[in-house]
């Protein structure tokens, strides 16, 4: 079992969705965060007052997957979140030690779905 938590564009949230569910991977979790990375922000002006913006929005996404669907949730991410422009965002894959379905009481791959 792995975790595969990704920090992408809101706009690009609906293609990431698509693709994801052509791969038949419906639960996550959707997060809004703010964060910096290599854009480094951007400055603008409010009411002729320059504002710097070092935090910029973005979504994360947390997706726990069995072993057979971490190549196609890791896939179906970069094909929605991909501009090819700086600021589409990081994949990260974690092991995922345990899972219990509270519901039934199911653990491990069972529990996932």
């Amino acid at each position: 079992m792995k975790l595969v938590i990704a920090m992408v564009q809101p706009h690009k949230l609906p293609d990431i969705k698509q693709e994801l569910y052509k791969n038949e991977i419906y639960k996550m979790t959707v997060t809004n965060v703010l964060g910096a990375g290599q854009q480094k922000g951007f400055t603008e002006i409010y009411r002729g007052v320059p504002t710097e913006v070092k935090l910029l929005k973005k979504v994360r996404l947390e997706i726990a997957v069995n072993e057979q669907f971490v190549e196609p949730t890791i896939g179906a991410i970069k094909k929605g979140a991909r501009t090819g422009k700086i600021g589409d965002g990081k994949i990260f894959v974690m092991d995922l030690a345990r899972c219990i379905r509270i519901r039934t009481g199911e653990e491990g791959e069972e529990a996932i779905g």
